[in-house]
């Protein structure tokens, strides 16, 4: 979103003469081992998705929260349309059984001396193509927004500016380091910039940290990604950072470190430019105990963003709504209510994605409410933009009611799929011994007896068993999820309901 300088040209491998584009007809022989990260808990949900969408078989990594899978390059923008995956990223290579010295020196040495025998070419092709995929996407985008007379300020090449990822990107930097981008033949090195300020200690060793190289942003010139011209005329270096993740014991050294080395000596290998937060090109390193995965990003940010424009206190990630609504194998003419549903992004996604059920959310509190009719106008919006300009209305309603009185018959709902409140920053644990077993309730009278079903979400898990237990003769337990929701350490229920006839509310006149 917020990085311009993406380049289209093809890419030399640190040595070669000159680079060498990807033509169409490598790109079909081109195939891309893709890594995707995924709502812990949530990965076999994933790999039956890639399995459905693209054919692929996954494997899921020992380090919780990922998957990997093979397809042909030619495939990427299907991958771009999983529901189930937060961030993609090509592997360059995996060790299943990596030997990290016990000497801190020693292993950071050999990860710096890995950089050179990876195989870069192919992953670096991948990454190219997805690009041109996100600029085509761009132009549809720009296009749209002008066809509906958007007033976004213009750069100077009367181009739109950043159209409306703008909220994305704040950086006032952003429009001056859109520097056109070209790669450069190893002739052309001039020193690059900052190395010496590449051992800066890191302060604090955040194991999840960004970790990175810390140099200057470049001096962009004001061309157009790709185009490979730049004002000066010089050539123009890709810019880059590393990010790693580590996890386990067993290291002698931090992510920071492994970062700044291996950085060092990706900027060696490539003649690439350092750059934080205005990078073309991030490069992950991904180490969990004895694995280590070198990758590529091909996402900027995650895709669980995908469908909400106005963010509540407690935002579900779409991703995990998806994974939730799967769960429960929804059926064409099905009936999904969400009775809590915040800014709605389950019903949202659910509605995306299984248009032939008709889904209805709700809450109690009309701040949310407004916010979920907010984001399902921008649906509707993007929707009309479509090219098929064929504006289809979404089958989801939203409405202010109160959880423990619906007003909705009697075993008339075939799923319910909420993300229940977790007393943290909604609510209060003290207040869910009331609320929990009074929503099962509640929740047990609209849903069909025998063949209803419930996804529920909580991190209460105490209080959320024990009034399960004195719901048992409605509500069965079927499996139980463990995820990770912003840090906390939550659980998604798929309860069944049993053929027990609720009480019928009927008023006495």
């Amino acid at each position: 979103s917020c990085r311009p300088g993406m380049a289209e040209a093809g890419m030399a491998e640190g040595q070669g003469p000159g680079p060498a584009p990807a033509s169409d007809k490598e790109g079909v022989e081109l195939a891309a081992v893709i890594g995707a990260t995924v709502p812990t808990g949530f990965e076999l949900t994933a790999a039956e998705e890639v399995q459905e969408k693209l054919g692929s078989a996954s494997r899921i990594s020992r380090d919780r929260g990922k998957i990997y899978f093979e397809v042909p390059a030619r495939g990427l923008p299907q991958v771009h349309r999983l529901r189930s995956v937060d961030n993609l990223f090509v592997v360059v290579q995996e060790f299943k059984d990596y030997q990290f010295k016990e000497n801190k020196e020693d292993a950071l040495k050999d990860l710096e001396d890995l950089v050179k025998t990876l195989p870069w070419t192919d992953p670096l092709k991948v990454w190219e193509l997805n690009n041109s995929l996100k600029k085509k996407k761009a132009k549809r985008k720009k296009h749209n927004l002008q066809s509906t007379a958007s007033k976004e300020k213009l750069n100077n090449d009367g181009e739109e500016e950043g159209t409306d990822e703008q909220d994305a990107c704040k950086r006032e930097d952003c429009a001056q380091n859109a520097a056109g981008v070209e790669p450069v033949s190893e002739q052309d090195t001039e020193e690059p910039e900052g190395v010496a300020s590449r051992n800066r200690e890191e302060e604090e060793d955040n194991e999840q940290s960004d970790a990175k190289e810390e140099l200057q942003a470049g001096s962009g010139s004001e061309t157009k990604a790709g185009e490979g011209k730049t004002g000066e005329g010089d050539a123009k270096v890709l810019k880059f950072r590393v990010t790693c993740n580590r996890a386990g014991d067993k290291h002698s050294f931090t992510s920071n470190e492994a970062a700044r080395d291996f950085g060092g000596a990706v900027q060696e290998h490539f003649q690439w430019k350092a750059d934080m937060t205005n990078f073309d090109v991030e490069v992950l390193l991904n180490i969990h105990n004895n694995e280590v995965v070198v990758g590529i990003a091909l996402t900027e940010e995650s895709l669980h963003r995908r469908n909400i424009t106005h963010f509540g206190p407690t935002t579900l990630r779409s991703t995990l709504a998806y994974g939730m609504l799967r769960l429960c194998d929804p059926q064409p003419t099905d009936i999904i209510v969400d009775p809590m549903c915040g800014t709605g992004a389950i019903p949202i996604e659910g509605a995306t994605e299984w248009p032939s059920c008709y889904h209805i959310a709700g809450d109690n509190n009309p701040q949310a409410v407004k916010r979920a009719a907010n984001n399902i106008c921008s649906l509707l919006k993007k929707n009309e933009n479509k090219e098929s300009s064929t504006s289809l209305g979404i089958p989801l309603d939203i409405i202010q009611w109160d959880i423990c009185n619906l007003p909705l018959r009697t075993g008339s709902v075939d799923i319910i799929v909420t993300d229940m409140p977790f007393g943290k920053r909604i609510g209060s644990k003290k207040k869910n011994w009331d609320l929990y077993p009074a929503c099962l309730m509640e929740m047990g009278r609209i849903c069909t007896p025998g063949t209803g079903r419930a996804v529920l979400l909580t991190q209460d898990k105490k209080c959320f068993a024990k009034a399960l237990s004195r719901m048992g003769h409605i509500w069965r337990k079927g499996q139980t999820v463990w995820v990770n929701v912003g840090g906390l350490h939550a659980a998604v229920y798929l309860l069944k309901r049993t053929w027990e006839r609720a009480e019928e509310k009927r008023s006495f006149w």
